[in-house]
């Protein structure tokens, strides 16, 4: 038993070892232009969704879903996000480039919780470009733009249509 457990933590301490000399020694590939492999992608994905579930407060929006708030986050969302997230209506033309991917909301949608997509424009998301909008914006605002971006996908006609409008100057 004692040569077993010997056995095992040896093998753990080989791993960690192999995986930081992996890493410092400068094997991980980091150009951004090739994709990220398989494993990265999955792990990535997963670690932010995972800290996103951890760390965001379960609060209701204390902004209430009108179509008067949805057209403002709108064009909130249009104003502030739409050049990384997507416009509606426009393809997406930027995200496969990037890494992590940039979710293109008008197409993809979200499975974040208002409250979780709250917290992300409010304290961003780490080396992935996600900057902190909770330095320039009120918790009102993002909490205006939570609600759109959450209904994007299933936005009332009016609210489709106010936003489709040109912007007035």
């Amino acid at each position: 038993m004692k040569n077993f457990i010997f056995g095992v933590l040896f093998t753990l301490v080989v791993l960690v070892v192999a995986g930081f000399l992996y890493l410092r020694l400068g094997f991980a590939e980091v150009r951004a232009d090739l994709p990220p492999s398989g494993f990265e992608n999955m792990l990535m994905t997963s670690a932010v969704h995972a800290s996103v579930r951890r760390r965001a407060p379960d609060l209701p929006n204390p902004v209430a879903p009108t179509e008067e708030n949805l057209i403002a986050g709108g064009k909130l969302y249009v104003e502030g996000c739409s050049g990384c997230h997507g416009t509606p209506g426009k393809p997406d033309e930027e995200s496969d480039s990037l890494y992590p991917r940039i979710p293109h909301l008008p197409t993809a949608g979200t499975s974040y919780s208002e409250a979780q997509i709250f917290w992300i424009a409010k304290h961003g998301i780490r080396y992935s470009g996600m900057f902190v909008n909770g330095k320039w914006n009120s918790d009102e605002k993002m909490w205006t733009m939570a609600a759109y971006i959450k209904r994007i996908k299933d936005l009332p006609p009016h609210v489709r249509e106010e936003l489709s409008k040109p912007a007035s100057k």
